[in-house]
């Protein structure tokens, strides 16, 4: 490791968070350097191309157990004059402080990007609420209230109907989508286990009903392998066979 101050862990030191059965680390959102870093990468993209917009996932933020690193405990006996962190990574103020944290990381870097290209748009895409804000403390709703973003890609990545619909329902859900474009991530399947093409049919056309913004999938990779037939890529493209405007909102 090059900077192994850029990096947070668990109480127990542990960094390692493995994923899609891949071991990472995770960036501490509270460095200055670490923030100053990504903002970096940010303005480069905005002032060297010609974009429409900067799209962040549900990976802005950070699991919850972590945070124990040196420079945050430092930082949150300073700004709260508690001796340590609690030792419960899901005590409500440790994650409200820590997410709120996040979310001045995320104001800045709505302004930057204003500064550079007013029009260029702040979208993200991630879980949905309540999993987003105890799991990874990224509050989208309230930077949606702020007026932070401008576009809002829900990963609504479930099987069940039941399941999918609950989640489009949600209030929160529904307030943002009566102020930005509010699209649904639909999942067709993960590396070793694609969905039916039939509950990816009702899953659109749910959203669809609902008068969502549009669909997105999750992931390629999975689509290369279920449109190998003819009559598959036919389907397809009737599902998608008339064009639609954007919603515009003042």
């Amino acid at each position: 490791e090059l900077r192994p101050h850029w990096i947070t862990c668990r109480q127990d030191g542990t960094k390692g968070y493995k994923e899609s059965q891949v071991n990472q680390v995770w960036l501490n959102p509270f460095h200055p350097q670490v923030q100053q870093f990504i903002l970096g990468l940010i303005i480069e993209v905005v002032k060297t191309y010609d974009i429409d917009g900067i799209q962040l996932d549900d990976h802005f933020g950070l699991p919850v157990d972590l945070g124990y690193d040196e420079f945050t405990i430092k930082l949150y006996q300073k700004e709260t004059g508690n001796a340590t962190p609690p030792v419960d990574f899901k005590e409500s103020n440790w994650v409200s402080w820590r997410a709120k944290k996040i979310t001045e990381f995320l104001t800045r870097m709505f302004w930057i990007i204003k500064d550079y290209k007013p029009n260029c748009i702040l979208s993200l895409s991630p879980n949905p609420y309540l999993y987003a804000y105890s799991q990874f403390l990224q509050d989208w709703k309230t930077w949606e209230q702020e007026g932070y973003l401008e576009e809002l890609v829900l990963q609504v990545y479930r099987e069940d109907m039941k399941g999918f619909l609950a989640d489009l329902k949600r209030p929160e859900l529904l307030e943002a989508k009566s102020h930005i474009p509010v699209s649904i991530g639909i999942l067709t399947g993960l590396r070793v286990k694609p969905m039916s093409f039939t509950t990816i049919k009702e899953q659109i056309q749910l959203t669809r009903e609902r008068q969502f913004a549009g669909t997105s999938f999750f992931f390629y990779e999975t689509w290369k392998q279920m449109m190998t037939s003819e009559t598959q890529k036919a389907e397809f493209k009737t599902l998608f066979s008339e064009g639609l405007e954007r919603p515009r909102f003042v």
